[in-house]
């Protein structure tokens, strides 16, 4: 099954499309607001369109987007892009934290050596442990509540943050949140 967003959020815009692009067709560069992927976007004439706008690309009538372009790699975004990066994934999480919270009532091993958790930066198995031990007496509810109830925890949300951006840099081998299938 590929994981397709219905919804993406505009990282940039560019009027006149790419420098390279022939036909010039207004086109932005955006992010899934569930799985992450980075797409580009055709968008449809005249259309006012500006960073973090919100727009529908499943599989029924679409108002902005003319077609999709295609996934493209961390390294194809524009700078201006980049620099949107982070606070649009932050806006993400905060409109859907009990999804990332779940992560981390629910994940498990990987391998008898690694667990999931460990994937996120400033998480080592003493975090680790604490965590699981922890979950078992109560499941945690917001990031807040996981950083009150483990000893020295750095902030959860920074850390899914650079792990989702981590892995859409191609850091790791392993995908938590990123979507790894070419859509």
């Amino acid at each position: 099954m590929v994981a397709k967003d219905d919804y993406v959020v505009v990282l940039d815009f560019l009027s006149q499309g790419k420098p390279q692009d022939r036909k010039g067709e207004p086109l932005a560069q955006a992010i899934g607001e569930k799985f992450f992927n980075l797409l580009e976007v055709i968008i449809k004439d005249q259309l006012p369109i500006k960073p973090k706008d919100r727009l529908y690309i499943g599989e029924e009538k679409r108002e902005e987007v003319k077609y999709i372009r295609g996934r493209i790699n961390f390294g194809d975004l524009t700078s201006f892009a980049k620099g949107n990066l982070e606070e649009i994934i932050s806006e993400l999480i905060d409109k859907n934290e009990k999804r990332f919270v779940e992560f981390f009532n629910k994940s498990g091993s990987i391998t008898t050596r690694i667990h999931t958790l460990e994937l996120l930066p400033g998480i080592g198995k003493k975090h680790m442990w604490q965590i699981i031990d922890e979950r078992k007496k109560k499941k945690f509810e917001s990031f807040k509540e996981l950083q009150e109830r483990i000893e020295m925890l750095p902030d959860p949300k920074r850390m899914v943050i650079k792990r989702i951006i981590d892995e859409l840099e191609g850091k790791d081998n392993y995908r938590i949140f990123v979507s790894s299938e070419i859509i």
